[in-house]
């Protein structure tokens, strides 16, 4: 027998990998929605597009993510996680190979669009199915590999990009086979598909799941493996009771008073929007318009965005660190505020921009004032946001609601990402200063979302989660 030391090793090893395992959807959600941007310029001119149907390819996938995680949640509640990550990876693997082979716009976009149905089935899936099995303890930390991997596939996708063209000499150059270097972009994709759909297929199912499906022997197993549950009998029990009013998860169960939702459905509405309206993706889309406004070269632009991926990457990790130790609302509440203040800062620099449209530029010293307050912002939403967004979804909802719940969450929070995308250029035409000034004014309101309405769910355990959306004290530990 090995000492207790020994044991919570080995679970803890356990846990964590089949997390890894799960959050390998987020990896290929942040490569699918970043590897279109080192592929749109020589796209656009190999199928002789431009304005809407060029900004229409970059963001059609988001349609697909829209509709991929709203259905993804039934059918996980019917035919279980681990099955719906498999089709998530094969959707993936067939719009990796067939956007690289489009032979015009409207099926690449088609191709883009069956891809975002495995984005945004893994946005879905891949918290929820890390906060069922995570110990509670740890649950916020194993949940935030969701943003994580996002963050890690967005710089992967930046990086194979870059390497890719390269290696053609441009994006627009024939590398290998006769294909030119921008499909290969696309279809590196399907490498961390196959790995995906492969690590699925070796990890267990959700002993919640297992439960509702009258598997609690198969259940048992997992709660005593990978969660260290001892007494797996009273905790089969617990689940059970917070399951027994459901006879099949649909949306007719998130109804209730509030404006035809239960409190707590709107609250995770609000947050996966508000994560949106604030702009993050502003940044990653369209860097290259600020960095040139600060006087960068067009060439400069995709090492900036690989710089600023970075950037993401290590707030992501100093959040995982923290958010079991200071609680998910401290955070939220502090990443309010500072995106608050930096957007406020970009808004009021970009106010004194020279010049309109593409030849916008800064004077000193706001051009450096609206580049810092730009790293700045993606450090607040980084450590924040970014991350805790997810482990909320995963964590916040009933038992007997979690899966539709996270979908209407998910699909909300696609079809905000949608939005802002899709206007911002239009924004900025109007000027930098609005559209800065209105993602601010966003982060000023998620922060009272957050202090009136936020529960606090660090240290509960699931079964402990209600349909009400009062704050709510963490759990002693």
């Amino acid at each position: 027998m090995g000492t207790a030391d020994d044991r919570a090793t080995t679970l803890n090893g356990r846990i964590l990998g089949i997390s890894l395992a799960a959050a390998l959807g987020g990896f290929l959600f942040g490569f699918d929605t970043a590897v279109i941007n080192g592929a749109i310029d020589a796209m656009s001119t190999d199928f002789g597009i431009s304005g809407f149907l060029q900004g229409f390819a970059v963001s059609s996938a988001l349609l697909g993510c829209i509709a991929g995680a709203w259905f993804a949640g039934p059918l996980a509640s019917r035919h279980g996680r681990i099955r719906v990550m498999v089709i998530a990876a094969l959707l993936f693997f067939v719009s990796a190979i067939g956007s690289g082979l489009a032979v015009g716009t409207w099926d690449l976009i088609a191709w883009r669009v069956l891809g975002g149905l495995g984005v945004g089935a893994a946005s879905v899936i891949a918290p929820a199915y890390i906060a069922e099995v995570s110990p509670a303890e740890i649950r916020g930390r194993l949940g935030s590999l969701q943003q994580l991997a996002i963050v890690l596939g967005i710089f992967a996708a930046l990086l194979s990009d870059a390497f890719l063209a390269d290696t053609a000499g441009g994006a627009a150059e024939e590398l290998w086979f006769g294909l030119a270097a921008w499909r290969w972009m696309f279809m590196a994709e399907a490498v961390p598909a196959v790995l995906y759909g492969l690590f699925a297929l070796t990890i267990p199912e959700s002993p919640r799941f297992l439960v509702d499906q009258k598997r609690e022997k198969e259940a048992a197993e997992v709660l005593r493996r990978y969660t260290g549950v001892a007494d797996t009998t009273a905790k089969i029990t617990e689940i059970r009771e917070s399951l027994k009013r459901e006879q099949r998860e649909s949306l007719g169960d998130l109804r209730g008073a509030r404006l035809g939702l239960k409190p707590i459905v709107w609250v995770g509405i609000g947050l996966a929007v508000f994560q949106q309206f604030v702009g993050i993706n502003v940044i990653f889309y369209y860097s290259t318009t600020l960095w040139r406004s600060v006087g960068f070269e067009e060439s400069q632009a995709l090492t900036t965005s690989v710089i600023t991926s970075v950037t993401n990457v290590v707030v992501t990790v100093v959040a995982i660190l923290l958010v079991d130790k200071i609680g998910r609302r401290p955070l939220l509440v502090g990443g309010s505020a500072g995106m608050a203040l930096t957007l406020g800062t970009m808004a009021v620099a970009f106010s004194q921009s020279q010049g309109t449209g593409e030849d916008v530029a800064l004077p000193q010293p706001w051009a450096t004032v609206a580049l810092v307050a730009a790293n700045l912002f993606v450090v607040s939403f980084g450590a924040t946001w970014g991350p805790v967004m997810w482990v909320m979804l995963g964590e916040m909802f009933p038992n007997k609601i979690r899966a539709t719940a996270v979908s209407v969450a998910s699909a909300a929070n696609w079809l905000a990402n949608f939005a802002v995308s899709t206007t911002f250029p239009s924004l900025a035409e109007v000027g930098l200063s609005l559209a800065y000034g209105l993602y601010a004014f966003f982060a000023l309101v998620s922060f009272f979302i957050v202090v009136w309405q936020v529960p606090e769910t660090k240290g509960r355990e699931l079964e402990d989660m209600t349909d009400e959306s009062r704050r709510r004290k963490p759990a002693p530990t």
